[in-house]
């Protein structure tokens, strides 16, 4: 057997002003064909677990290019064009081949293209003809749309939010297509359409027990092969956004559509209830300057890089700062600019520095203090699981007690090794702001007394009843209120 495989992510917020280009992938992973490494990124982990299972196997992995940039704004036409078309290219020259195995996320969106994902999905699927596999890993962050589904054969979304599995999955996956080239099995896909949007973090109930019925399902219905709740992505302005229920059955549609509808069903019924209960900025530092334990972790969930935001808002730091807080690390405050005027400065240099709140309205004001530039590291990352997560170049500064981590590369706050990357122990700290909106809880829980989560400044389109979406449809949870 001849396998290609080819990975293209990124998740598109197109409410958010950073444009992303062809640096914004190289500046978090852009690897020629073959040049993967050996650690997978997030939505990659299909040519790094191919590699096992086709050297097992015997069979022969022809790897293409594999692009991954950290969420923001639109990506560039061009851009989008380019890594399309070399990874079509190298399609091209490697046919025959008996499967498509690709790493994508979901969520991308490009000038002049609301499903980028549907459109590589159709020119592949033109290239290799109708019999041959083609089957994605996608991020449930996303968008199921009818392009890409009447593309592929099967699809397999991380189960997880954290995305904690995403190497699981992948392994999913291929032993799917394992299983199709070898004749055993012939998936075929079912999906409903949930009419809502939310967020599902899997950390908590009552989206946990949902999972870890999706997971028993899948061991005990003997033609059922695989189940996936796509979230869907509110920060997305397309016309299929929302929240879907996807059944991959052994050629048995209608089990896969009863069982996609009364899933999907009970998730709506649940609506509402899968967030935990967020508080504004001065209930956050109140409550946690009354702590008795500690480390205290706040959560800016919705300035999160992760969702495409900038990463820069100071709301919370500057409530920190008026209330005399003292004993704190922020990580991070995206800021290339302060991190360059820092590393030109040098390691022990006292000096005036204004940073944050650069990037849109509602973030908070720019903060300006005399700090001492303690640490600075090229190339920082923390760790994510099973991979490492880049978060460029980082400059950690010191002020009235509180230290803050200023990065380079926008990247949300996944693990407490951003902290120890820049020589700051986070376990010694009384409070821990970071930003994400739950990425960081499977990590930062096992080291945090108490996590609160706090809804700051309005730096992401959390609330999509009161959102100006000019393409998104409006006949969905909550944009009414029984669709």
């Amino acid at each position: 057997m001849r396998i290609f495989t080819a990975a293209l992510a990124t998740e598109t917020n197109t409410f958010s002003p950073i444009a992303v280009d062809k640096r914004a992938f190289e500046a978090s992973l852009h690897a020629g064909p073959g040049q993967h490494p050996a650690t997978p990124t997030l939505c990659t982990a299909p040519i790094t677990v191919g590699r096992e299972i086709c050297e097992r196997e015997g069979w022969t992995l022809i790897e293409g290019s594999a692009s991954w940039a950290d969420p923001a704004g639109l990506v560039a036409r061009a851009t989008y064009e380019e890594l399309r078309d070399a990874i079509l290219d190298q399609l091209r020259a490697a046919m025959p081949v008996d499967a498509v195995v690709l790493g994508l996320h979901g969520a991308m969106v490009a000038q002049g293209y609301d499903d980028c994902e549907g459109d590589i999905l159709t020119r592949i699927r033109a290239i290799v003809g109708p019999d041959i596999l083609v089957c994605a890993e996608l991020d449930p962050h996303s968008h199921l749309t009818a392009q890409r589904a009447g593309a592929a054969d099967f699809f397999v979304y991380f189960k997880e939010f954290p995305h904690t599995d995403f190497v699981d999955r992948a392994r999913d996956l291929w032993e799917l297509a394992v299983r199709t080239l070898k004749g055993e099995i012939r998936p075929v896909m079912s999906i409903f359409d949930c009419r809502m949007i939310d967020v599902f973090p899997t950390s908590r109930q009552p989206m946990r027990g949902f999972v870890d019925k999706l997971k028993s399902l899948e061991q005990t219905e003997p033609r059922l092969l695989s189940l996936s709740v796509v979230h869907g992505f509110m920060a997305g302005d397309v016309p299929e956004m929302g929240t879907k229920v996807l059944a991959v059955t052994d050629n048995d549609p209608d089990l896969g559509s009863a069982l996609a509808e009364r899933l999907g069903r009970e998730l709506f019924a649940m609506r509402g209830t899968f967030m935990a209960e967020q508080v504004d900025e001065q209930t956050a530092v109140a409550t946690a300057l009354a702590a008795t334990a500690f480390p205290v972790v706040i959560a800016d969930v919705w300035d999160n890089p992760g969702g495409g935001t900038a990463g820069d808002a100071t709301v919370l730091l500057a409530e920190l700062m008026a209330r005399n807080a003292t004993d704190v690390a922020v990580g991070t405050i995206w800021d290339p600019i302060a991190v360059q005027i820092c590393f030109a400065a040098g390691e022990g240099a006292e000096i005036q520095l204004r940073f944050g709140a650069k990037s849109a309205p509602h973030t908070g004001q720019p903060i300006d203090k005399r700090v001492t530039v303690r640490r600075l590291v090229r190339d920082a990352q923390m760790r994510f699981g099973e991979s490492y997560a880049p978060f460029g170049d980082a400059a950690w500064i010191a002020f009235d007690g509180i230290d803050v981590i200023l990065n380079s590369t926008r990247a949300q706050s996944f693990d407490p090794s951003l902290y120890s990357a820049l020589g700051i122990d986070p376990k010694e700290r009384k409070i821990l702001l970071i930003k994400s909106t739950n990425h960081f809880y499977d990590s930062f829980s096992r080291i945090a007394a108490q996590i609160i989560y706090c809804s700051a400044g309005k730096p992401y389109p959390n609330r999509p009843a009161e959102t100006d979406y000019r393409k998104a449809r409006k006949d969905i949870w909550p944009m009414v209120e029984n669709p």
